[in-house]
């Protein structure tokens, strides 16, 4: 049985995973994509986005493991589309074109039931309406002897977190201030939830941070 993962999530140096005012224009929210400076100039996103060039170490390395070993992604409502019930209109397939990077089932949070989307390279999109706990189990199943990745947003990590059902995190602490926006820290006590920092590895752009549930709780 593979492990639940967080990979590769971009948090500020004040706590926040996500800008503010989030839309159709700003997925990320106001200054978001300052987050992921450290990803948007490795090889790896370069590769994954049909670019060339990009850079490789440490970034490079954080990078790929955010994608690697895993059989299935859980992802919030609005990392498929923007916020509402149309789904940003009847053609709307995600934000990522027609082959999204993921290459595995991917279950969506949401509210709104939609009929299951096949898409190029092995992305099949599973809308998820009964709750975080049915779509990891649905996901484990799907995963096999592979890993899930809890790909977010803030409020998705928050509550598998809070659920005790995340066994690693990789946070990626980028050097901005965005001083508003989604916070990702705010009442979770990740020590007392059983974590402890096993790694920690510093990069011109993050400090990657991987954390490790241990079962010890302080």
């Amino acid at each position: 049985m593979g492990k639940v993962r967080v990979g590769g999530f971009s948090v500020s140096v004040d706590g926040f995973g996500a800008g503010p005012e989030q839309s159709l224009a700003d997925p990320l929210g106001k200054r978001g994509p300052e987050l992921h400076t450290w990803f948007f100039g490795t090889r790896f996103f370069k590769e994954m986005t049909g670019q060339s060039g990009g850079s490789d170490g440490i970034d490079q390395d954080f990078g790929a493991r955010a994608m690697a070993g895993f059989g299935a992604f859980i992802l919030g409502r609005n990392m498929f589309g923007p916020a509402g019930d149309d789904w940003g209109g009847p053609d709307w397939k995600g934000w990522w074109g027609d082959n999204p990077p993921y290459h595995a089932p991917t279950f969506i949070l949401t509210h709104h039931p939609r009929a299951p989307i096949e898409m190029e390279g092995g992305t099949t999109f599973v809308f998820v309406t009964d709750g975080i706990e049915s779509a990891l189990e649905q996901a484990k199943a799907a995963a096999g002897d592979l890993d899930v990745k809890i790909g977010g947003g803030v409020s998705t990590v928050r509550q598998y977190l809070q659920a005790g059902l995340i066994d690693e995190l990789h946070y990626a602490v980028s050097p901005v201030f965005l001083g508003q926006g989604e916070k990702m820290f705010d009442g979770i006590d990740l020590p007392a939830l059983g974590f402890a920092v096993t790694e920690q590895v510093n990069s011109p752009h993050a400090m990657h941070v991987v954390l490790t549930k241990t079962g010890q709780v302080k």
